[in-house]
């Protein structure tokens, strides 16, 4: 199950291209692969409960097939540092100050969301790239059709690859503040469905397409990245903030980590990371700093989210993190604390300026049916689906 999301997403990514999606960027889930490959059998075998999500799938793939490849050259600005090999976006929460001429410095607005944030093509590409690579590799896994791999591929080369069009492994000039910064530590939290996008990267490893050559580049490329994170000042901010930005910060390095295959880097984040859970969270499983937001459901749903991609990597180490008791705390309080409110039992607490996406906690729900026995979280899922999005969670 919990990859249900994941493929959830994937579906619908043609339809929503470049247009606010139902499910934010957040909401992809680690892919599990010993029921990806049970799934598969079962298509295989044309299971007649499994074929028209299959057939969703296959066929949204093929969509897909016409996209153009993104790049960061895509943009019409160029960010300071003169090369728009750089990322660049501006930050979601800040707007020009009317009292001021020209609007500088901007102003923060916490919860409402800029218009200027859609006209950095970066912003919108780069989150599109991780799913799209995830559909076509997911329509490749099922179908073992090369094309599938081939244009996941493809995506992944302009983006990465290519000296002529790849990024910089940089968040330099990410979630900028006219007047105030060219870049920001919390841009680092834009690369985040990175972690999701090896997924995909791992499903297309044996494809023709997917050379060790290219393999091999793309490796280089999440390393020296990781280097970024690790010694630039913008990723060391990142790393010591004390809300969901640092714990994004640990699920990411996590993901490369493991990744790259330095174990000893990954026990030393899963350590970190359970610090942060014990002082980040209060003893009734409420994270304070994120109530003090203005959108404080989606936020307090936004850090689990981060810290159940933690606890699902944590597995691969053999570490059970859903279950590990700090003095009192775990992240099995955090999920008790919030499931009332993500099931519509229970109305919002706390201050939340907009209306609350529930997709965004179809992660959280998932999971707790997997892993603390949540019956009804499944149900909840189902029937708040629309009925083209149930079709694709049979197929998991």
């Amino acid at each position: 199950m919990k990859k249900i999301l994941s493929l959830v997403i994937a579906s619908n990514i043609f339809c929503f291209a470049v247009t606010a999606q139902t499910l934010s960027k957040s909401d992809m889930v680690k892919f599990d692969f010993a029921i990806l490959a049970q799934k598969k059998k079962k298509v295989q075998a044309k299971n007649a409960a499994l074929m028209p999500a299959y057939n969703e799938l296959i066929k949204n793939c093929n969509q897909l097939l016409l996209l153009k490849p993104a790049s960061v050259m895509d943009k019409a600005d160029t960010p300071p540092s003169g090369s728009k090999h750089d990322y660049m976006s501006i930050a979601p929460y800040w707007w020009p100050d009317t009292t001021k001429p020209g609007g500088v410095p901007y102003m923060r607005m916490d919860g409402h969301v800029t218009p200027e944030t859609k006209n950095y093509a970066d912003k919108t590409n780069l989150p599109n790239l991780f799913e799209n690579v995830n559909l076509l590799a997911l329509g490749y896994y099922f179908s073992n059709d090369e094309k599938y791999a081939k244009k996941a591929t493809e995506l992944l080369q302009v983006w990465f690859l290519d000296t002529a069009t790849r990024m910089n492994p940089n968040m330099n000039f990410g979630q900028a503040v006219k007047g105030r910064s060219v870049g920001r530590a919390e841009a680092l939290i834009d690369s985040r469905g990175l972690i999701y996008l090896l997924d995909g990267v791992k499903l297309i490893s044996k494809s023709a397409s997917w050379t060790p050559e290219k393999n091999g580049g793309l490796q280089k490329w999440v390393a020296d990245f990781l280097t970024w994170m690790r010694t630039n000042k913008l990723g060391i901010e990142e790393l010591n903030a004390g809300n969901n930005h640092g714990i994004w910060y640990d699920a990411q390095e996590l993901s490369y980590s493991l990744y790259l295959n330095d174990k000893p880097a990954a026990e030393k984040v899963i350590a970190r990371s359970l610090n942060r859970l014990k002082a980040q969270m209060n003893a009734d499983g409420v994270f304070p700093l994120e109530m003090e937001r203005e959108t404080s459901f989606h936020y307090s749903v936004f850090i689990l989210n981060a810290f159940q991609i933690i606890a699902q990597l944590s597995d691969e180490m053999q570490v059970d993190y859903w279950n590990k008791d700090l003095g009192g705390k775990s992240l099995k309080n955090a999920y008790d604390n919030i499931l009332p409110f993500v099931k519509k039992e229970k109305p919002w607490v706390g201050k939340q300026i907009k209306p609350f996406t529930f997709g965004n906690a179809f992660p959280l729900l998932l999971l707790s049916y997997e892993k603390y026995g949540c019956r009804d979280c499944m149900e909840f899922i189902i029937k708040s689906e629309p009925d083209a999005r149930k079709l694709v969670i049979q197929l998991l």
